[in-house]
């Protein structure tokens, strides 16, 4: 089942020695891309906040043995359904008056 997630990243968090601009071998990947590997959490329940899953920059091996403390990027939710009370209420008026 898909489901769809939305949130933000704050830039401002980014370590600019985590982004990629070359592949294993060294060599420039196509059209100058770089990367930013992550890791996204799903959470059972949301927080206190609506956030289902969160988003942090990806640590190595070395970082994670060495206990470094992952850095949080981000955050993302379920978007919620806008609907309102107006729409709700011109929708049961036409009901009403329908012949069927």
């Amino acid at each position: 089942m898909s489901k769809l997630l939305t949130g933000s990243i704050d830039l401002s968090k980014i370590d600019k020695t985590k982004i990629v601009s070359v592949d294993k071998e060294g060599n420039p990947f196509k059209n100058n891309a770089k990367y930013l590997n992550i890791v996204v959490w799903v959470n059972d329940e949301p927080d206190n906040y609506g956030n289902t899953a969160s988003i942090q920059i990806s640590q190595s091996k070395e970082e994670r043995e060495s206990g470094a403390k992952a850095t949080y990027i981000g955050n993302l939710k379920e978007p919620q359904s806008r609907t309102n009370e107006s729409t709700s209420a011109r929708t049961a008026s036409v009901e009403d008056t329908l012949p069927f």
